[in-house]
């Protein structure tokens, strides 16, 4: 959906006569603009206009998907995975872990599309009650995948805060270093018997001899932590792989060869000596153009009246003693 094209269900306000339009979304899943947000939520609590829901004014947040039942679908995903937050390593075999993940998925269903929604709720309330113990034990614990993710991040942060460190040293470096040729260059030209233009001659050469820091500059690899993580290396170099050359074998044309199971027909050399041309409607002038000719027309139809005709030496072996008898 267009931006331009965005509206508030309830005024119908759109982005195209608001352009600081801002849709706001709460737990049943139902949009509002920020405006009837501080209308109808004035007192801090009421309905939703749509489904007549129990919600707070601080509950709303900014709709992040064009889909405002995804949102729906991602804040109640959030809800029962907190107490849903058993790991694989819980369970005896990978079938049971990939059963628990399916009850998951059918208890966000069920709550997303309002399918057998007090069975639902009553089956989450049980499971809270059951496993009270185990979902708070749980709750500060992480997955191998998240602790991987999270290495990563921190290192992602940790190499953007070195280039920034590196960058903003190298700044003042250069700041510092242009004060020192200033003073430099007055000092030269102050003391020295040579021209001015000379000297400033010299010393802009000189500038330009000098090294200068380039922050694009390929580094060293890094090494590996504990984690397997690579250190010291961004993971975007990580990311791709080459394209593997296939070999690749041209193509070879080969003939086509009919087989007629009888008599053979006659060959496009033979059509114009037996005469089979004389009553095919010959080309015109833009077929001839295309690449068409009456000859093909003529072979294709006798290929197809040949092939029809089944010739066999024992057949006709039967038929003569037959008639002799």
């Amino acid at each position: 959906m267009d931006d331009m094209e965005q509206c508030c269900p309830h005024c119908k306000t759109t982005k195209y006569r608001n352009p600081s339009l801002k849709l706001l979304v709460n737990i049943c899943g139902h949009s509002l603009c920020e405006n009837c947000v501080e209308k109808l939520f004035f007192r801090g609590s009421g309905s939703c206009p749509e489904c007549g829901t129990a919600l707070r004014r601080n509950q709303y947040r900014l709709q992040l998907f064009e889909d405002p039942g995804v949102e729906k679908e991602v804040d109640i995903r959030r809800t029962i995975l907190k107490d849903f937050n058993k790991q694989e390593e819980d369970f005896a075999s990978l079938q049971e872990y990939n059963d628990y993940l399916e009850e998951i998925e059918v208890i966000i269903f069920n709550l997303t599309n309002s399918v057998d929604v007090e069975a639902t709720k009553k089956k989450l309330e049980n499971h809270r009650k059951e496993n009270k113990e185990m979902i708070k034990k749980n709750m500060h614990r992480q997955s191998q995948d998240q602790k991987y993710l999270n290495g990563l991040l921190l290192e992602e942060k940790k190499v953007e805060k070195d280039k920034r460190d590196e960058i903003q040293f190298a700044e003042k470096q250069a700041k510092n270093q242009k004060k020192i040729n200033k003073e430099a260059l007055l000092d030269e030209l102050m003391f020295s018997d040579m021209p001015a233009d000379q000297v400033i001659a010299s010393h802009t050469a000189h500038q330009q001899d000098a090294p200068t820091y380039n922050p694009n500059a390929k580094k060293a690899p890094g090494t590996s932590s504990s984690m397997g993580l690579k250190v010291g290396v961004g993971y975007q170099q990580e990311s791709f792989l080459p394209v593997p050359k296939v070999q690749e074998i041209p193509y070879e044309y080969m003939k086509t060869e009919t087989e007629t199971y009888g008599p053979p027909a006659p060959s496009p050399e033979e059509l114009e000596s037996i005469g089979y041309n004389k009553h095919v409607r010959a080309a015109s002038p833009q077929g001839l153009g295309g690449g068409y000719s009456h000859n093909i027309a003529c072979f294709r139809a006798l290929q197809e009246a040949f092939s029809g005709l089944v010739f066999s030496a024992k057949n006709v072996n039967d038929v003569s003693l037959m008639e002799t008898s």
